[in-house]
């Protein structure tokens, strides 16, 4: 079940921890991916903290595999929180992982710009912690109309026109 779009109060706290040396390459990846929190979160009644590791291919491919049962590295994983007790204070909604080489091979192939993919792959884990899914075709075309929107919210390009999608993105 996924929450109702709202207004926000307040944004969620967002720790960034990068794991990688690979992410030096990109100086704006830490503000890219404040900005895509910030911007999902406006439209969303979330409150609590997102916590984010920039890694590389070999550390989300052992959490792949540990956590999904699929021993190759992906783009993005999402780890939402246990639901919060009613009435308590903000909590933890989530981690999102995001491996460096596999979204610079998908910018590569797909002629992406790298900030625009990083902060597309923040959104859509941003909205699968908030309890978002693309398990079947209307969930994910509710997602990836919400994920345009936001998109747009950040005047930065819609990804579902700026290529043929496959439906199935590798990722949580």
């Amino acid at each position: 079940m996924r929450p109702s779009l709202g207004r926000r109060a307040l944004a969620p706290a967002i720790d960034i921890q990068v794991a990688s040396k690979l992410w030096q390459a990109q100086p704006q990846a830490e503000q890219t991916v404040r900005a895509a929190i910030a911007a999902a979160a406006a439209l969303s009644t979330a409150d609590g903290e997102v916590s984010i590791l920039l890694t590389d291919d070999k550390a989300i491919r052992a959490l792949n595999r540990d956590w999904r049962g699929i021993d190759k590295a992906t783009n993005v994983l999402s780890f939402p929180a246990p639901a919060a007790t009613p009435g308590a204070p903000p909590k933890m909604l989530g981690d999102i992982v995001m491996a460096y080489e596999t979204l610079a091979q998908e910018c590569d192939r797909q002629d992406r710009v790298f900030l625009h993919h990083l902060a597309h792959l923040t959104v859509h884990g941003f909205l699968h912690l908030i309890g978002y899914d693309h398990q079947t075709d209307a969930q994910a075309d509710a997602m990836e109309g919400l994920e345009s929107k936001i998109m747009a919210r950040m005047n930065l390009p819609d990804p579902y026109l700026a290529r043929d999608l496959d439906r199935d993105l590798g990722h949580v």
